[in-house]
């Protein structure tokens, strides 16, 4: 049986020498090496600055946070933290770490790490910093002894444990000895690590790839025995065809994000398997209402009715689910809904009481450059809305530049395609994105305001209490669908593909499109 091979310039380029008889395992110092090829760079390891998928599957790796997310439906369980306590007016929250947590150079992993890590992120203002920024101040993030740190919030915050997941933490003593310019180490943590994680950064080869070595002696030990394992190399390659192709040949062991006519054909060999599993992650096309055309709501909702909503689950290969409400499936609270479906005399309808009862306008609809799905979905618009005698002007722009364009509602264009995966099940991760204060971020490039629904979201939010807080998000719900700040589209599966032998993949919704647990993947031979 052939297993996987790393390329000659691949190797060649990270100095490997690769000695093993053609046709058996790759190895590297006697261990296994496993070859994940992804599409999108990572452009730092800092778990302090921006992210993406491909940065939070690394940081991932290489930190530890006090809680994890797991399985499917996620759940929040212990990581650092063994346990965790709150007070009755849901201020207070105090955690317990395991005293045995080390961080990878062998030091111990304290409260006044936690403290550290937390004040660094908030006084950053970057990364996870949105997610606690409003509830959390850095003075009141404290340690009460060598293992207990405690939080008090500034209000109520029922979301709080399911954020935790994602604010990792760092080691102070080796940070702060590369710190330039009261950067708060933030160059040096771009391309180096300072994590208590199961993995440690070997390489990082901008553009190229990525090397992750197993530390044997992770203070958490791993979910399987085989010690055979060496590391993880994530390796750039953009197109999705040099991906099936990799995967094919056996230069990669597993793939992201394939289209969904790729998978289909790998998953034909017996040497691949495939998983394809709903996401949390929902794809919608956003309305501009502060725009000059799409602040008219009978226009927003003439555009929705006209859309062939078919198109979201044909152009994946029926790889997707049709969105029944403004959340997506696995977020606590989610309700059915009526949503908006392909219905041209509603669409003219609509069309007759906006202020372009005729039409006549141009709209533009921007995507991402190179993303050939999103292509055929303003092909569809397109056709759709001839029928009202409405115009499509497609942009395909980067994602940086659709992202700076998102940030301020003068240069946001009236349609943009969105992937937004909310980074908690707590129904407020998805609500807040309707809030004035996502607004400039480009989940938010809808720039909705409307004063019900903010006062209900900040309502929801302070409440404990679940039962409270049920029937409150019901209404978000409605009130969201019927503003129609967006044409609320489809839920994309996750989809890899990856060789037989390799083992300990788990998918949770949780997670990005392409975005992988490395920390349970081994080889197994």
């Amino acid at each position: 049986m052939k297993f996987w091979k790393i390329t000659s310039a691949l190797a060649l380029s990270l100095g490997v020498a690769l000695s093993a008889p053609a046709g058996a395992v790759e190895k590297r110092d006697g261990k296994f090496w496993m070859v994940l090829g992804g599409r999108q760079p990572v452009s730092h390891v800092d778990p302090g600055q921006a992210y993406d998928y491909a940065v939070r599957m690394m940081t991932q790796a290489l930190y530890d946070g006090l809680v994890k997310y797991s399985g499917d439906p996620p759940k929040v369980e212990p990581w650092l933290a063994t346990d965790w306590t709150t007070s009755d007016d849901g201020l207070v929250w105090t955690f317990n770490l395991a005293p045995e947590a080390r961080f990878n150079n062998g030091d111990p992993v304290t409260a006044d790490a936690v403290v550290y890590s937390y004040q660094r992120v908030l006084k950053l203002n970057e990364g996870a910093a949105w997610m606690l920024s409003d509830v959390l101040s850095a003075e009141n993030i404290k340690a009460l002894d060598e293992h207990t740190v405690e939080f008090t919030l500034d209000r109520p915050y029922a979301p709080f444990l399911s954020f935790l997941p994602w604010w990792f933490i760092v080691n102070p003593a080796e940070v702060e000895t590369h710190v330039t310019d009261e950067d708060y180490g933030k160059a040096w943590l771009s391309e180096n690590a300072a994590g208590s994680g199961p993995y440690t950064l070997e390489k990082f080869d901008q553009g190229t790839a990525y090397w992750l070595k197993r530390n044997p002696n992770y203070w958490k030990g791993f979910p399987y025995d085989d010690e055979k394992m060496g590391g993880v190399i994530y390796r750039l390659i953009r197109e999705t065809s040099s991906q099936r192709a990799a995967l094919l040949s056996g230069e990669a062991d597993m793939v992201t994000d394939l289209t969904p006519e790729e998978l289909d054909i790998v998953g034909q060999r017996p040497d691949i398997n495939v998983s394809s599993t709903p996401a949390l992650t929902s794809f919608g096309i956003k309305m501009n209402t502060q725009g000059q055309y799409m602040s008219d709501i009978n226009l927003r909702k003439a555009v929705a009715y006209a859309f062939d909503y078919e198109t979201f689950v044909q152009v994946y290969n029926g790889n997707a689910t049709l969105q029944t409400s403004a959340f997506t499936d696995a977020i606590k609270g989610k309700v059915e809904i009526d949503m908006p479906r392909k219905d041209m005399e509603k669409a003219r309808e609509y069309l007759s009481k906006s202020q372009w009862p005729d039409g006549g306008i141009t709209l533009e609809y921007v995507y991402v450059q190179g993303l050939e799905q999103q292509r055929q979905m303003g092909l569809a618009l397109l056709n759709s809305l001839r029928e009202l005698n409405i115009e499509l002007e497609m942009t395909p722009l980067t994602w940086p530049n659709m992202v700076a364009r998102a940030a301020d509602a003068g240069e946001s264009p009236d349609l943009m395609s969105i992937f937004t995966t909310p980074v908690s099940t707590d129904p407020d991760a998805v609500a807040v994105q309707y809030h004035p204060s996502s607004q400039g971020k480009y989940y938010g490039s809808h720039f909705l305001e409307d004063d019900e629904l903010i006062e209900m979201i900040e309502k929801a939010r302070k409440l404990s209490d679940w039962d409270e807080r049920a029937p409150i998000y019901a209404e978000i719900q409605q009130r969201i669908v019927d503003l129609q700040p967006e044409i609320f589209g489809m839920m994309r599966q996750r989809m890899f593909a990856y060789k037989t032998y390799v083992k300990g993949y788990e998918d949770s919704p949780i997670r990005m499109t392409s975005e992988v647990d490395i920390y349970p993947l081994y080889i197994q031979p």
